[in-house]
């Protein structure tokens, strides 16, 4: 008997290496995101070539709307606002990466030595990390700032970096003591390999995704921070970013006099930026956590295919007929003691055939 079944027919997409190498871009959150940023990291780099203006030339023209000669409208004080948001661009993305960067380094640095060294070691580094992971970092900033005639952007990004290292350290070191015991990491341990080359060989390729997922985090709570401490006058508001152009249209009372332009362009591109990175972290963490990975990450392409396939039944246990049974065979006709039973039917030895009545 014939069955119709549905096979399921699973064919490699790409080579092996290709598809370990590209299926974090795969997903539709993590292209979007990349783009977004990649639109920013643009306006960053050719931004005070752009500029259609001057950020800091006045003229008559103030508080004017959008227009052909000025996109975003105008200040108060007749500056162009298109201007200052491309110009400010540079200074939001170079804090926000610098910290990103340092921080990250110094979290691998602490947290994979910690796990993977253990002992004093891991007791020094540990109790370090849980120092510098209560320390807050804007009012440091803060306190900073009111001793430092010019708080620039380096500044910025060096004590953002210095007090948002430690979280990403401890997530480091509780995977790398899962890491530290694996068989390949034994393997190479037995072979004489030395211990920074086991570090950097064998446990640091399978912590990409999570050392990726916490640059990104830091990096939307550095720019962030950037954004905040222009915004509330701490960063020095003579270099423009997005903190400047909100803090003057804040300070001349942007939104009771109507001036949106002033405000809505800077706060779209703080929401835009912020989208990105947390698609790619939605992405990152997809990809690293099994349970939220979809589809659009699985590294093979599933076919389904209908067809027949055919079902073998196995035979069922035999019972022994009940007394005064008489086993029939398809034709009707009955077995006889001491006959082999048709193919089939049950059989019962022992039990005597009674013949049909007349």
């Amino acid at each position: 008997m014939a069955v119709t079944t549905t096979d399921v027919v699973v064919t490699d997409s790409a080579p092996a290496a290709s598809r370990a190498r590209f299926r974090f871009l795969r997903g539709g959150k993590t292209r979007t995101g990349l783009l977004i940023l990649a639109f920013f990291v643009l306006l960053a780099v050719a931004g005070p070539w752009i500029a259609p203006y001057d950020p800091d030339a006045m003229s008559d023209q103030l508080l004017q709307p959008p227009s052909a000669d000025h996109w975003f409208g105008t200040t108060q004080t007749g500056q162009d606002v298109l201007s200052q948001i491309l110009v400010g661009t540079r200074g939001v993305l170079l804090v926000g990466f610098l910290a990103g960067i340092l921080a990250t380094a110094l979290s691998v640095l602490i947290g994979v030595s910690a796990g993977f060294l253990g002992g004093a070691a891991d007791e020094i580094l540990s109790m370090l990390s849980n120092i510098f992971l209560v320390i807050p970092g804007l009012p440091l900033i803060i306190i900073i700032a009111s001793f430092v005639e010019d708080t620039g952007d380096l500044l910025i990004a060096a004590v953002i970096a210095l007090t948002s290292w430690a979280w990403g350290a401890r997530v480091l070191r509780a995977q790398t003591l899962s890491l530290r015991r694996r068989d390949y990491v034994e393997a190479a341990r037995a072979t004489g390999e030395s211990t920074w080359r086991i570090i950097l060989f064998e446990v640091m390729p399978n912590l990409t995704a999570v050392i990726a997922s916490g640059f990104v985090g830091t990096v939307i709570f550095a720019v962030l921070s950037e954004i905040t401490l222009a915004f509330i006058g701490v960063a020095d508001i003579s270099h423009w970013n997005w903190g400047t152009v909100l803090f003057w249209a804040q300070s001349n009372q942007a939104l009771a006099q109507g001036a949106w332009w002033w405000f809505v362009p800077a706060g779209l591109c703080i929401a835009l930026l912020g989208t990105a990175l947390s698609l790619i972290n939605f992405g990152i963490d997809e990809f690293v956590n099994p349970r939220l990975r979809t589809a659009t990450g699985a590294s093979r392409k599933v076919r389904m295919r209908v067809g027949f396939t055919p079902v073998a039944r196995t035979a069922a246990p035999e019972k022994p007929a009940p007394s005064g049974f008489t086993p029939v065979d398809r034709s009707g006709a009955t077995q006889s003691p001491g006959e082999p039973a048709p193919p089939g039917t049950p059989e019962s030895p022992g039990t005597p055939s009674k013949e049909p009545s007349a």
